[in-house]
């Protein structure tokens, strides 16, 4: 347990994981050599937008997984971002496994109550305001081009159940799950345990909602909902995703700044913003973060692995990946 990153299950959430290992396949050409993550929306990448929502809220530690193209992150963000350290954990494994595995991979290095995020969103940062307190789960109100994971709620607003898609006749009211989370300490060690029995048996290419759905169908976890309904946000999986997000967070409207307290790292390049960060080999070419300064890089974690683990090396079939427009009203 890191003590300097330590909470109370009732206090504040000051720790984010960020899930940024897979390849965005279906973002090409765009991430033909570069991380999804580092696509950009106007003047500011996806991972820039989200490094500085999560200053604005007074996160102080950034975890992030990493494997397609990790070292441009590491390059891109450096060891701290204004009041932020930032830990990498890299995923060998992630040409062949599921988001279950990368949040696997988290086990050991965080022991703390932490929130939980997709690295392809982008979103106002004042949806985040709720989500600072451990048992959340983001959701917003079902549209007609919405596609993945739904859950239904209890009267008390916690989640009552997942459900995988939208197809199906439902008689309650169902909610798009957004793919942010917030967990207590006790709760991340109940779904550890969970995780290690998925990834001991194989089970590497299943998504973590799958886990979320068995504890919260046995009692064994609860989580309840925070509306991103009214305010903008948006999943970039495609180029067709990316167009709509450009739409709602439009230069004019939802610019981007970067905060004078955020420390940042420089590249040599005084150009200003790029529209398309390209690594090549071990160094970024051009980044967006222009006006950041240079600190060491921080060393490679190791982690345990579980003995025995089932793990067959198989392409993982396209995700079924959740999609949500909220053009802040509905």
């Amino acid at each position: 347990m890191n003590p300097n990153h330590s909470n109370r299950d009732n206090g504040v959430v000051t720790t984010a994981l960020l899930l940024a290992a897979g390849k965005g396949s279906r973002l090409y050409p765009l991430t033909h050599d570069t991380p999804k993550c580092l696509t950009m929306v106007h003047e500011a990448s996806i991972l820039e937008r989200l490094v500085i929502n999560l200053n604005k809220q007074g996160f102080k530690r950034l975890v992030v997984v990493t494997g397609y193209q990790e070292k441009c992150i590491r390059a891109f963000l450096g060891t701290r971002a204004g009041g932020m350290t930032i830990d990498y954990i890299y995923s060998p494994l992630y040409a062949t496994t599921n988001n279950i595995y990368s949040l696997w991979m988290a086990r050991e290095i965080i022991n703390e109550p932490f929130l939980l995020v997709e690295s392809d969103l982008v979103f106002d940062v004042s949806l985040l305001d709720d989500m600072r307190y451990p048992g959340r789960i983001a959701v917003a109100r079902m549209q007609p081009w919405m596609n993945g994971s739904t859950v239904t709620v209890n009267q008390s607003q916690h989640v009552k159940k997942f459900q995988n898609g939208i197809t199906g006749t439902f008689n309650e009211t169902r909610y798009k799950t957004v793919n942010i989370y917030s967990f207590s300490l006790s709760s991340w060690h109940r779904i550890t345990e969970r995780l290690d029995q998925y990834i001991s048996a194989g089970r590497v290419n299943n998504y973590y909602e799958t886990v979320f759905a068995e504890m919260v169908a046995d009692g064994s976890l609860s989580l309840k909902i925070v509306s991103f309904d009214g305010k903008p946000w948006y999943e970039i999986d495609t180029i067709e995703d990316l167009a709509e997000a450009k739409k709602l967070f439009s230069a004019d409207k939802y610019e981007t700044k970067i905060p004078s307290n955020i420390t940042q790292h420089t590249s040599g390049i005084s150009k200003p913003f790029f529209q398309h960060t390209k690594c090549m080999g071990k160094e970024t070419i051009t980044r967006s973060l222009s006006r950041l300064k240079s600190l060491p890089q921080s060393n490679s974690l190791s982690l345990k692995r579980i003995h025995g683990a089932n793990i067959q090396e198989k392409e993982v079939s396209p995700e079924n990946k959740s999609k949500g427009r909220m053009h802040g009203t509905v």
